[in-house]
């Protein structure tokens, strides 16, 4: 069985109690790794290791340029490695492994590319003063990062995370999540081979409350606190956030809505929607769970929805034809059936899907599901999306608002006018037109309400990364 150990100031290491616990295949239902158990001991050995290479090393002294040139260097070596990467993330979750090399390697790469190019192109404000005054502005490094990753898109979300603080010269501690440990280790030693100093790039294994992943957020010496998750989690964080007075960046649950117009080009919307829900097997917080059909295409585009769904490949998803694999975890499986049990308590009716082999359940068309039910208002996480008709812009657009989470929203119509009037309305931090999941990474990438706090993404994250400095000068 394949050992993954924690990697602190350089160096693959034990947990300092020896501990340690089961990665299990989502496919086989059976270990397939041991992973060391991390507890408060070793989250202040990697906190403390960071700290030093901040305080003590060369990265945050770099100039951007140099720093740039190792980070290209290390999106390389991921480049290079991208069917290890892959394998492990498959291994660990059930992605499906076309998907985690065709779409989650690649982006991993691309995201530490733009962020070391960013940050060494980023300007800053002159600010010219009538007082015999000159004022301009300079982004310090901000010292020691947790970044807390989720299980759905272990490396991409990790890279998300770990790209723009390391352009901007801060160190790192990153602790992925239990259920998806292997590629952040894999990733942190291709780090060091890339030529980042020790210390800089820390990987911690453990769980949240009382383990690792408390004892990170709670750390003293740490200076800014990135996480991706559930939303019940992001509250606990920020409480333990507040006592040190640390900056959070929140990217949490979602609910996303769908809404397809009747001048929509339905093979489009069609096309989009199936990957908007179905894709990672619904495992995606941007997940367009709450489809919206206007009443004169319902029929038409539902029929035509249903036999898409059906024709997605279940399976394992080491087979590269596999669309859709298991739910990354039992766990999380039991949570996903548990709704399926509801839907026709609550009045709905199960147009196509279910469960399948092992923890897999296949792609679920939910109809007549009133606004009230859980399925309509509880972020599933799986492959189950639900169907509402509609008559009025109007009527779309409130109940697409009619939700605790806000995220992101997808709207599809021909009509120019239509798109921005409903993108302005939506209360979302993304709305997508006639597309999803198409992402620039100078946008702003967040959410309003249960879906978070704070945005990150281009400028944003050096907001979030740097201390931002004001310099005024008499001349």
């Amino acid at each position: 069985m394949d050992f993954i150990p924690h990697v602190i100031d350089g160096q693959e290491t034990e947990s300092a109690s020896g501990d340690r616990f089961a990665s299990v295949d989502p496919w086989t239902r059976e270990p397939w790794a041991e992973v060391a158990l991390g507890g408060p001991q070793d989250a202040d050995r990697a906190v403390q290791a960071a700290r030093r290479a901040f305080d003590e090393g060369p990265w945050p002294r770099m100039g951007y340029a140099e720093r740039g040139a190792l980070l290209h260097r290390f999106a390389a070596l991921i480049e290079e490695n991208a069917d290890a990467l892959a394998l492990a993330d498959t291994t660990d979750m059930g992605k499906p492994i076309s998907d985690a090399r065709s779409r989650d390697v690649p982006r991993a790469a691309a995201n530490y590319r733009f962020f070391a190019d960013h940050a060494r192109l980023a300007t800053g404000e002159v600010l010219p003063m009538d007082t015999g005054h000159h004022a301009y502005t300079r982004f310090e490094s901000a010292g020691v990062v947790a970044a807390i990753a989720p299980w759905n898109f272990p490396l991409m979300l990790e890279s998300w995370k770990v790209a723009p603080a390391l352009a901007w010269g801060n160190t790192v501690v990153l602790k992925p999540a239990e259920d998806s440990p292997a590629s952040a280790t894999l990733m942190a030693s291709l780090a060091l081979r890339a030529g980042l100093p020790p210390g800089v790039l820390n990987v911690l294994h453990g769980y949240g409350p009382g383990s690792a992943g408390a004892a990170l957020t709670e750390h003293p010496s740490v200076d800014r606190i990135t996480f991706t998750g559930e939303s019940a989690t992001g509250r606990v964080i920020a409480r333990a956030a507040s006592a040190n007075l640390v900056p959070v960046s929140l990217e949490l649950g979602g609910k996303g809505a769908n809404i397809v117009f009747d001048d929509a080009e339905l093979g489009n919307a069609v096309d989009w929607s199936i990957r908007a829900i179905f894709s990672n097997a619904g495992q995606v917080c941007l997940a367009g769970s709450r489809l919206y059909v206007q009443r004169g295409i319902y029929d038409e585009f539902t029929d035509r929805f249903v036999a898409a769904a059906q024709a997605l490949v279940a399976g394992d998803p080491k087979d590269d034809a596999t669309q859709l694999g298991p739910l990354a975890s039992q766990e999380h499986y039991k949570k996903v059936r548990s709704y399926l049990d509801s839907i026709e308590a609550d009045g709905g009716t199960i147009r196509t899907g279910g469960l399948g082999e092992g923890w897999v359940v296949l792609p679920t068309v939910v109809e007549n599901a009133p606004p009230t039910a859980r399925i309509c208002r509880e972020e599933v996480f799986g492959p189950v999306v639900t169907i509402t008709g509609f008559d009025t812009d109007e009527e779309a657009i409130a109940q697409a608002n009619d939700t605790r989470y806000g995220l992101n929203a997808m709207v599809f119509t021909q009509n120019l006018s239509r798109a921005h009037r409903a993108a302005a309305a939506l209360a979302a931090g993304t709305v997508w037109v006639n597309c999803f999941f198409i992402r620039d990474l100078r946008a702003p990438f967040g959410g309003v309400g249960d879906s978070g706090i704070g945005r990150e993404g281009g400028t944003f994250s050096r907001e979030f990364f740097t201390e931002p400095k004001a310099v005024v000068m008499q001349v």
